[in-house]
């Protein structure tokens, strides 16, 4: 039985809270809003902190968190500039901005969610992705869970709410406690957890009236400042109120946690109206059809879902220039999904040859736009054809698909293409470009490409300096072991192995690797400063091992 990712993480927000709450609690010193600071007096920042870390450490082991390249750059080109708003506008005290991770990341559920978790972490779901109308929309929803955040709501509830459902806590905290011992298999901790969902839903962790106002009211104006438009949440939640009145059927989790009143629409709509309409050339409307589609195949992989994708890939129906696009990537990483190649690159194919045509539409309407300027300085009536608009398609919206042409060609296992899609990708050092150019060696490697061993070699050094800047970047550990490996840098492998398991909060699997470097070191000859970073990483992490039992038999012996 798999672990509902959004239930486990609220109760682990109350069962771990137990774990974790001083005797007595220091003071944090954050300003606050009209709410007050009392209620969060007796839970610091270094209290969330700590139970945050613990969450994730749970939460990143669960095989339903996405780390997909592509749509996590897209989540944080969002998320980024929200939270940089934030902490403009003085809603994020330096001492909240160094303590919390800052953190949002997908989870592979098709209901429409998104929740807080103390400590500055955000989980979005794809179902979110895939039916939220435009970027703005997006932005609302990060924009209004941040602020629970920053407002320190997660707090208020956990000590406004300490005396409450005593008995149900302590059994999602056996549940828990029982999870983590058996490695958080097996089905009885799942139904110890699942016995206090109720009640959780209902009282533990339910925000109050006021602070879903408060967060509507900080994420409007996070979101503006941050140059998205207030009409995303008016949007937004004009799709949550007919969702409500159609009867959700269960998609839409966060309309529950979130309910909507006649106030908070009325807002919404209010400030939308105070605002010039969005710029069509300035909202990403083509990027987010792109990352729709990616989020719509990521997250259901059945052969009815994608069988579906590429039939809509194959219509003619008259749809927008964004639309299209959005289809057409869709249908190609369904066709891909699928191992249905030739339907991929058709798709592909046709993607470029469209994204090529509107390219030159744009040239020549910018040409005659010139050509137009002294006639209509003069007086006269620009000519209609000068007055016609093409939107500009992204420039990421190129990058994206040249993206896919690598996937596409590591899947197929075509060395030449690789080699190809690779060049077609430039010079970019973005995270998605450089682990598509390390998946395109390990491809090469895979198709047995005698000369792959040069690419191996040049990734394997690019994500080790990019590892050293970003150390939990899990995702990249495993594609530099996989890089490492074959071309006999086996004790770099094993310790790359070992610190993404580390970075996934996986102790016990990181500790285990690392015993296999130190056994290696005794049998062959390695590499001594290899060797000398797994003793002391071996060190440092049985340490951090005897620190958290520590703490867990303090909890169960008080």
């Amino acid at each position: 039985m798999r672990l509902k990712l959004a239930p486990l993480a609220f109760a682990a927000c109350v069962a771990i809270n137990l774990l974790v709450l001083p005797a007595a609690p220091a003071h944090a010193q954050i300003r606050l809003p009209a709410l007050g600071e009392a209620e969060s007096d007796q839970f610091s920042i270094s209290d969330e902190k700590k139970l945050g870390a613990q969450i994730m450490r749970e939460i990143r082991q669960d095989p339903d968190v996405v780390d997909d390249p592509v749509l996590s750059d897209y989540l944080d080109s969002i998320f980024r500039p929200l939270y940089r708003a934030a902490i403009d506008r003085g809603n994020i005290s330096p001492e909240m901005q160094e303590a919390f991770g800052w953190e949002p990341f997908l989870v592979r559920d098709r209901s429409f969610n998104a929740f807080a978790l103390p400590g500055g972490y955000i989980g979005v779901n794809l179902g979110l992705i895939a039916a939220s109308g435009t970027r703005d929309e997006m932005a609302s929803v990060l924009g209004h869970e941040l602020s629970h955040i920053t407002q320190r709501h997660i707090a208020r509830s956990m000590v406004a709410n300490k005396n409450q459902s005593v008995v149900t806590l302590a059994a999602m905290l056996l549940g828990l406690l029982v999870a983590s011992r058996a490695g958080g298999g097996g089905d009885a901790p799942v139904a110890v957890i699942a016995s206090g969902q109720a009640a959780m839903a209902t009282g533990q962790l339910t925000f109050s009236r006021s602070m879903e106002s408060e967060a509507d009211r900080f994420g409007l104006d996070v979101m503006t400042d941050a140059g998205f438009s207030p009409t995303g949440m008016a949007a937004m939640f004009e799709r949550l109120d007919a969702a409500n009145q159609l009867n959700d059927s269960n998609q839409y989790p966060w309309l529950r946690s979130h309910p909507l009143t006649i106030e908070r629409l009325a807002e919404a709509r209010l400030r939308a109206r105070q605002v010039a309409p969005p710029d069509p050339r300035t909202s990403h409307l083509t990027e987010h059809a792109l990352m729709r589609a990616r989020a719509r195949a990521l997250m259901d992989t059945s052969d009815p879902a994608l069988r579906r994708m590429q039939a809509q890939a194959r219509l003619t129906s008259p749809i927008t220039d964004a639309e299209r696009l959005g289809v057409l990537y869709g249908g190609a990483l369904a066709s891909i999904e699928s191992r249905d190649f030739a339907s991929a690159d058709a798709m592909i194919t046709g993607a470029l040859q469209l994204l090529a045509k509107h390219a030159d539409e744009a040239a020549a309407q910018a040409r005659g736009s010139l050509e137009a300027a002294p006639t209509a300085a003069s007086g006269a009536s620009p000519t209609a054809g000068a007055a016609a608009s093409v939107v500009p398609i992204e420039p990421v919206v190129a990058r994206d698909f040249a993206l896919l042409r690598v996937e596409y060609a590591v899947a197929k296992r075509s060395a030449p293409e690789i080699v190809a899609a690779v060049a077609a990708l430039g010079n970019e050092r973005s995270r998605p470009i450089m682990m598509a150019r390390a998946q395109a060696a390990v491809g090469r490697a895979a198709a047995r490409d005698s000369s792959a061993t040069g690419a191996l070699r040049a990734e394997t050094e690019e994500l080790q300096t990019w590892v050293a800047e970003h150390p939990r970047d899990a995702f990249a550990w495993a594609l530099l072991a996989q890089c490492a490996e074959p071309i006999g840098m086996k004790l770099r492998a094993i310790r790359a192995e070992a610190e993404a398991h580390a970075a996934k909060g996986d102790l016990l699997g990181a500790i285990d690797r690392l015993h296999a470097g130190e056994r290696l070191t005794r049998t062959a000859r390695t590499d001594f400063v290899e060797a000398s970073i797994i003793d002391s990483r071996l060190r440092e992490l049985e340490a951090e091992r005897r620190a958290l039992g520590r703490d867990l038999h303090d909890a169960e012996h008080p």
